[in-house]
């Protein structure tokens, strides 16, 4: 797949919606078992050079299938990655007002062969559920009231609680990270969401 990177790193979010190629119009999104939605900040690090984007973020959770929409604080739509067994689409729109797409083998993959960074897309349907996705190895441990999940190179930890007296409250503040690598800077994902288990998809 050709890369999309973006030579400077700057921008980190705003380089999907200038770098992809493709189509006219984001297809609809198939109602979702789950929605959660919420605020996120990003850093990426690279040596000394880093690079921040803060913004909203929906992440619909089906059967077989996810849709994660990233949005500017405005509500302009960033990206979207839809997930599922027949692969991975990352879609953002141009300055132009069409949508560009890539498709690729999986969600990480894609988005770091497309971006030249990665995201915590593989197990996020569970990790934002504060649980580690099952089928893999992980490593879970608990200090002073805060989860933290090892899982498939990202370490996720669950800061806060809805209920901060219920172990099994849904999280309310979530940090994933990722240690900078040969193939990809390192990044901090920060979640703070908003409506966490929301049963009605259908405005997504």
């Amino acid at each position: 797949m050709k890369s999309l990177r973006a030579p400077s790193r700057r921008a980190v979010l705003a380089c999907c919606a200038l770098a992809l190629s493709g189509c006219a119009g984001l297809p609809p999104v198939a109602p979702a078992t789950v929605v959660h939605s919420g605020r996120f900040s990003l850093q990426t690090r690279s040596g000394e050079h880093k690079d921040s984007a803060t913004g909203r973020f929906s992440l619909a959770v089906r059967a077989d299938s996810m849709t994660l929409n990233l949005e500017t604080p405005l509500g302009t739509t960033l990206a979207r990655i839809d997930s599922g067994a027949d692969g991975a689409t990352l879609r953002a729109t141009g300055d132009d007002g069409h949508v560009r797409e890539v498709r690729g083998p999986d969600a990480e993959a894609l988005a770091e062969s497309a971006l030249g960074w990665t995201l915590p897309l593989s197990g996020l349907s569970d990790w934002i559920d504060g649980r580690p996705a099952p089928g893999r190895p992980a490593r879970v441990s608990e200090d002073d009231g805060v989860t933290q999940i090892e899982q498939s190179g990202w370490t996720i930890r669950v800061l806060e609680r809805i209920d901060a007296n219920d172990a099994a409250s849904p999280p309310r503040r979530l940090n994933f990270e990722r240690p900078e690598s040969d193939r990809a800077p390192g990044l901090t994902l920060r979640l703070v969401l908003d409506q966490p288990n929301a049963r009605d998809a259908a405005r997504y």
